[in-house]
């Protein structure tokens, strides 16, 4: 559906080339919702305009639907741009014209038939939830339901394919939710992919399929959303994490504790978070595992569970109990070892 190969984009400022985008290759199949987050500056914002080619890339390709975009004269690539969405982080609305007038202005610019332009904003205000505000203007609407203004437009071009441009960052988080699960619906209904950047991890959490980690102008790490929570590599994707769990203990936690032995993180995935297993091995093994944090994350696709234990036995003691969680599918970490 999108496939970027080998993409970088430079700038040319008074202080010098900026390389904004290196040498990206990313590819996102049909349906599937991809995220990219990365800090600010990272190059997100680039890239994903380098997709429907608002940012012409310096070298590399761009492949929609199987068929290359760069180089298209500009008459075919307005045509292929017809079929991306786009959503923006500032909304982007006429603030003289109605919601109504926002969704329909698209359409007439695109040649389409009164009626026609008519039945979609219609139904895709109705989509959005906000088939009772087709008279009011934007000044008159929350931030949310200016987003969803937003989704509309772009949703009545009939995308297949829908980008978001940091679409939640000015949004509370409870509004964040709700226009998450706009887009879930969007992906899961109507069918159409997205790829949208961001710089909040809860976002990738709940709505993402695939992870693609931006770091100075690099994509650094990829991979399954269940993947990257589970299994990440880069400072960067664990710096991310943290956000969203306190997955490393702080000096000063750790000198106040005063702990000897062993601290491991423990992850448990999909099923096995619900299983005792912390209380089976003080049975089993006459061990006593201390708890020094523990959270369950909820992903689009599975359920996670963290925990840093704190383990007091001795070294035979804890390899024993290590051994045992490993052959339960549980996946470890030693954060400590002081023994």
């Amino acid at each position: 559906m999108i496939y970027l190969e080998k993409v970088s984009k430079s700038f040319e400022t008074k202080n010098g080339t900026v390389n904004a985008v290196k040498n990206v290759d990313l590819h996102v199949k049909k349906g599937e919702i991809h995220g990219v987050i990365g800090y600010s500056g990272a190059g997100k914002s680039t890239l994903i305009r380098c997709v429907n080619l608002l940012e012409v890339p310096t070298s590399g390709k761009v492949y929609i639907e199987g068929k290359e975009t760069t180089g298209l004269p500009l008459e075919k690539l307005r045509q292929t741009r017809q079929n991306i969405g786009m959503i923006f982080q500032g909304f982007n609305l006429l603030k003289t014209a109605t919601v109504y007038d926002n969704v329909m202005i698209p359409l007439k610019l695109m040649g389409l038939d009164k009626a026609e332009a008519k039945k979609r904003v219609d139904k895709y205000l109705d989509i959005v939830g906000l088939a009772d505000r087709k008279k009011t203007h934007p000044a008159q609407l929350s931030g949310g339901q200016k987003q969803r203004v937003a989704i509309a437009r772009a949703l009545a071009q009939e995308p297949s394919i829908l980008l978001s441009d940091e679409a939640t960052s000015a949004l509370d988080p409870e509004t964040t939710d709700s226009i998450l699960d706009l887009l879930l619906k969007v992906n899961q209904e109507l069918g159409i992919t997205i790829l949208l950047i961001t710089h909040e991890m809860n976002v990738i959490q709940k709505i993402c399929d695939y992870v693609h980690v931006m770091e100075d102008g690099d994509v650094i790490e990829q991979g399954s959303t269940i993947d990257l929570f589970t299994k990440p590599k880069h400072q960067t994707t664990k710096r991310f994490l943290n956000t969203l769990s306190q997955r490393q203990l702080s000096d000063s936690l750790i000198n106040e504790l005063n702990v000897s032995g062993l601290v491991v993180r423990l992850t448990f995935i999909g099923d096995v978070t619900g299983e005792p297993l912390l209380a089976t091995v003080t049975d089993k093994f006459k061990a006593k595992p201390n708890i020094l944090s523990a959270n369950i994350i909820e992903l689009k696709n599975g359920i996670i569970g963290n925990i840093v234990v704190h383990l007091a036995g001795n070294k035979k003691e804890n390899e024993t109990v290590l051994t045992y969680l490993k052959e339960q599918d549980v996946m470890i970490e030693e954060l400590i070892i002081n023994e």
